[in-house]
């Protein structure tokens, strides 16, 4: 599985570094380069594999010496190290310079067919039995389909071996479009997403966006390990991908932070698809894989904002995220949407 962490924001990218480090020192690994590169992984949850072969070592007391952390780089971070991206633009370079070959062999065939039919016309004229002319001319006819046959074979050969390039790089364009942790469109998709939705909502179309924020998670995470935090967001993923409709985009926003993009609704039409996954997060039971241990039910806020005709996007996430905000400082588990800002700064 080949995973890039170049979309990271920094505030998400060092805390992730900081509990691959502390990680470490947990299990006396030493902080080397390779080392690093295998935990940093584990902790982004890049590796369903990894995270189950470092899981099972430590549940089994099992020591993390030289050689199994060299095992561990070795088996699940090695082999995607740009391997990905270097092996497709040698297989393109070798279709190329096949394609190159095919060309440069059809065009000499095509001049070495009309060469032979031209010598033929040529005895033609001068008086050769015709007999002889049409049996050289079916020769030439035959070897020139046989040629064809070889070429158009080979074609194929490249062409389906093309189509297996372009649907490589249509899962790695979908890879660098994905969070790695929650699987939602990460940032970069987030933005492609809302700028064409934008295009569509100054014909007057509504555009809404919900942000949500789980409630008290530094608190969760510091009770209960970064680990099942983690499954917790990609819990709350889960449910914020059923929740929304089919052409809405759920995606992660940054942290713990995750927002929906829904085009063709409006205010009140948004705040109800987030209501409905308030509920659902809040019915949702959390179970610790290592022990199976029922955890305390999480809970979340959540803003709700409607896209204005002519303003920027930016101006848009931030009513949303106020909107958030004030749902946290109104006692978190709660919807707010951005008309309640208005009445808000208006008491205060």
């Amino acid at each position: 599985m080949d995973m890039s962490f170049d979309d990271l924001d920094h505030d998400y990218a060092a805390s992730v570094a900081d509990r691959a480090m502390r990680g470490m020192a947990e299990q006396r690994i030493p902080p080397t380069p390779n080392n690093f590169a295998v935990w940093f992984h584990y902790v982004a949850g890049a590796h369903d594999d990894l995270r189950n072969a470092i899981d099972l070592l430590i549940d089994h007391n099992r020591p993390f010496d030289v050689r199994t952390n060299q095992d561990l780089f070795e088996t699940y971070v090695a082999p995607n190290a740009g391997a990905a991206a270097s092996e497709t633009s040698k297989r393109l370079h070798g279709l190329m310079g096949a394609a190159k070959e095919f060309l440069a062999t059809a065009i000499a065939d095509n001049r070495s067919q009309l060469q032979a039919i031209n010598d033929v016309a040529d005895q033609g004229q001068a008086g050769v039995d015709p007999k002889a002319l049409v049996s050289q001319l079916m020769n030439e006819l035959a070897r020139a389909a046989t040629r064809a046959t070889r070429l158009e074979a080979g074609f194929a050969e490249k062409a389906r071996e093309l189509d297996v390039i372009r649907d490589s790089l249509s899962k790695s364009e979908e890879r660098a479009r994905t969070d790695t942790l929650t699987g939602l469109a990460n940032r970069r998709a987030l933005d492609e997403f809302l700028r064409k939705a934008q295009a569509t909502a100054e014909w007057g179309e509504p555009l809404s966006v919900l942000m949500l924020d789980i409630d008290h998670f530094k608190t969760f995470n510091d009770n209960f390990g970064h680990g099942v935090g983690d499954q917790v967001l990609r819990l709350m993923a889960k449910v914020l991908r059923e929740k929304v409709r089919v052409d809405d985009l759920p995606a992660r926003y940054g942290g713990e932070e995750l927002m929906a993009v829904l085009p063709d609704a409006d205010l009140a039409a948004c705040a109800e698809i987030a209501e409905r996954i308030r509920r659902a997060i809040g019915e949702c039971t959390i179970t610790r894989r290592s022990t199976g241990e029922v955890l305390p039910n999480i809970t979340v806020s959540i803003g709700v904002a409607q896209y204005r005709v002519g303003e920027a996007i930016a101006d848009l996430v931030e009513r949303c995220d106020r909107a958030l905000y004030l749902a946290k400082g109104g006692g978190r588990n709660r919807v707010v949407t951005e008309n309640e800002l208005d009445r808000a700064w208006a008491a205060g």
